[in-house]
């Protein structure tokens, strides 16, 4: 099938089932059906940094430990010593 036989096809089943449901236009637009949608949620804001090293690298506290803290602490320092704030 085209697009526009696709399209067709389409509109006619949509007019048969607001005529299966007896439903007009202008209820189908009370309802809202033809309103923009809703703009999307901003987005998250980045963690919150909690550690920081030297380099830079840095974690959030959140998940798992990250593999240049691990060996940090491994190595006997302080996860206290790499806190930010």
């Amino acid at each position: 099938m085209t697009a526009n036989t696709e399209r067709a096809a389409a509109i006619r089943w949509i007019q048969a089932e607001m005529a299966d449901y007896g439903l007009t236009m202008e209820e189908l637009a009370a309802a809202g059906c033809f309103d923009p949608p809703p703009p999307p949620p901003p987005p998250a804001p980045p963690p919150v940094v909690c550690y920081r090293n030297a380099a830079g690298q840095k974690w959030d506290g959140q998940g798992e430990m990250p593999d240049w803290l691990q060996r940090a602490v491994n190595a006997g320092q302080s996860v206290e010593f790499y806190r930010v704030g």
